[in-house]
């Protein structure tokens, strides 16, 4: 076996195309023994691709636009898709079937405080026809502190990736009323990451073998399944909750079984930036993505 190093930007099952290269075994099918980790707050994962630390990482195709703005070329390549959607939800303390964006008007809200998830809700209230800023935006940190937050009693509403959502409901604390996703509608959200010399090696014909193994699986296999395999990834989250979690990603469609970074969706994820003034011109696909290599 040859161990491959692998970081997430930030775990949960939303990233499942990837966590399903270990969880399923597909990884060992090729040779691979996969080491997991997950980048420090406030640290790009990027920087373990950079200083050797990880082959491969979870990270988002406007990663590249940070370089890019600052008249830099990316030291990156973005070879595959992992979410070609958001994948967050909203979550309300009381059930509200009647639930409309509008709503958050006026409202208190535990929202993440930066980066790639506040401008895609931020771009989502722009395409649901409200003023974010009427929004008492509350921003306590990252995923733990944001779950904590609303848990502790903060807010009306918060903004949660899978399965925090479902756990939230499991519990009694809150209510899914709406998902993000679907209000944006297709975009380049999340993606994998490597050196571009690495994409050469048979290290990475094989780890692409095995993702697009992984991409069919988790396409059509059942959800209960999936969680399965997935649970000791989660050890904080009831089964059956990540199972519904999955069943749901797989519905909104966002893991497609093909794995290439398309334009549209590239593009898409441009309008995003452009719209929150975070990219001054219309970077180049081939500036920042790079079609999977040849398994």
């Amino acid at each position: 076996m040859t161990r491959i190093n692998i970081q997430f930007t930030l775990f949960s099952a939303f990233y499942s195309p990837l966590i399903a290269t270990m969880a399923g075994g597909f990884l060992r099918e090729e040779g691979l023994d996969p080491e997991w980790s997950v980048a420090t707050p406030g640290v790009s994962a990027i920087s373990a691709l950079e200083d050797g630390s990880a082959h491969v990482v979870q990270s988002a195709l406007s990663q590249g636009f940070g370089p890019l703005e600052r008249g830099e070329a990316p030291t990156v390549t973005h070879f595959a898709q992992v979410n070609e959607m958001d994948g967050f939800f909203l979550t309300a303390r009381e059930p509200d079937p009647e639930f409309s964006w509008r709503k958050l008007e006026g409202a208190d809200a535990v929202l993440f405080g930066g980066g790639q998830p506040l401008a895609m809700f931020k771009y989502a209230c722009h395409r649901a026809g409200i003023d974010y800023s009427r929004i008492n935006a509350i921003h306590p940190g990252g995923a733990a502190a944001v779950d904590a937050a609303f848990r502790e009693g903060q807010g009306t509403y918060v903004q949660q990736q899978g399965p925090f959502p479902q756990q939230l409901e499991a519990d009694g604390v809150g209510h899914v009323v709406a998902q993000v996703g679907p209000v944006i509608g297709p975009c380049g959200f999340s993606s994998l990451a490597a050196l571009p010399a690495w994409l050469e090696t048979d290290m990475a014909a094989a780890f692409i073998r095995a993702y697009r193994k992984t991409r069919s699986y988790i396409h059509s296999a059942p959800a209960e399944e999936i969680a399965a395999a997935e649970k000791p990834y989660f050890p904080a989250i009831d089964e059956t909750v990540l199972a519904r979690c999955i069943r749901t990603y797989q519905a909104l469609g966002c893991w497609t079984p093909h794995i290439e970074i398309t334009r549209a969706a590239y593009e898409a994820t441009l309008d995003i930036f452009a719209y929150n003034g975070l990219i001054t011109t219309r970077h180049p696909y081939d500036a920042i993505c790079t079609l999977p290599p040849a398994a």
